[in-house]
């Protein structure tokens, strides 16, 4: 493979490409994991275009369908960031990618992940809503304030990707130009920088924490009002039942932070190798192929509609 010169920084050669190393070097185990993430790649798909098309029903016009729909577009647009240039990549000696592809790549990644946790701020303040204030929710949850929630998520989705990818690409990248990822992330691209990035590092924990637990708290208040709702609730099969609303939301939080928690915010030294590869695979590929699943088997009127869909497709065939 050539590797392309750029201007000289100093004594160094900055780079303008970059070779993604992937998740194993062990040539045996590539068309094994080829068939295991396309596998993945396609519940994915067809999970999520299952929902959004369950979403878009006349029936479901209720607020918390509609951020459902942008979830799963979302994670749709998320796994497709990543999962195609792996799946090439396993099969291809050249891995390559772009100065300008990995900073795209970075940009959407961190413009998705963002806008998903975000929206599942909104998300928990709709069911809070509707379960402690259900005689305002109609009038508080319309489509307007609804549609708003989610130009807010976006905005601020890509706000914070505007500002990280153009605070990592300020830094000379000055080799080796190997990244020991499956894609373009934070962590490992700086460490290919030939200056001091200290500073920046810390930096990079503060603004994570900033994206991830200012949601966050939003959510633990949204959720401990409903909780104390809940508890007022005199039958044991009512609160079950007003709980059960939550509880996809629930699962999909938990994934969302236990992911983040332990990528971005875990001290350097306890990263094993493969560690840095196998646990960004939680946001990137996992969540999105499970989250149709959990709300798909918890939910009632999805369940419902999918059923609806499947039996007209199956009196349409000969």
């Amino acid at each position: 493979m050539k590797s392309t010169e750029g201007p000289e920084s100093g004594n160094y050669t900055l780079l303008t490409e970059f070779v993604l190393c992937g998740l194993s070097n062990h040539p045996e185990l590539q068309h094994l994991l080829f068939g295991t993430f396309c596998l993945i790649y396609a519940i994915t798909i067809i999970g999520n275009l299952l929902i959004f098309m369950a979403t878009v029903h006349h029936t479901l016009h209720m607020p918390m369908y509609l951020f459902l729909r942008v979830l799963s577009s979302l994670d749709i647009s998320l796994a497709s960031t990543v999962v195609p240039k792996m799946l090439v990549n396993f099969l291809s000696e050249d891995r390559s990618i772009s100065y300008m592809g990995c900073a795209t790549q970075l940009y959407c990644l961190i413009f998705l992940a963002a806008t998903e946790w975000y929206l599942l701020a909104a998300m928990a303040y709709d069911r809070y809503m509707a379960i402690c204030n259900p005689l305002r929710y109609a009038i508080t949850m319309n489509r307007r304030v609804c549609l708003s929630l989610v130009l807010l998520s976006c905005c601020s989705g890509s706000v914070v990707s505007v500002v990280q990818t153009a605070w990592v690409f300020t830094f000379p990248f000055c080799g080796p130009k190997k990244i020991n990822y499956f894609f373009c992330d934070i962590p490992p691209l700086i460490m290919l920088s030939c200056t001091d990035t200290s500073s920046y590092e810390k930096q990079i924990v503060t603004a994570t924490v900033l994206v991830i637990f200012t949601p966050f708290f939003l959510i633990l208040v949204s959720y401990a009002c409903i909780i104390s709702s809940i508890l007022k609730i005199a039958s044991a099969e009512g609160r079950l039942k007003t709980f059960s609303t939550c509880s996809s939301h629930i699962i999909v939080v938990t994934l969302y932070c236990v992911s983040g928690t332990l990528i971005y915010l875990r001290p350097k030294a306890s990263y094993s190798q493969d560690a840095k590869k196998f646990l960004p695979l939680l946001y990137t590929t996992i969540t999105p192929m499970l989250n149709p699943l959990i709300y798909s088997l918890r939910n009632k009127d999805v369940k419902d509609i999918l059923t609806r869909m499947m039996a007209e497709l199956t009196k349409k065939d000969p």
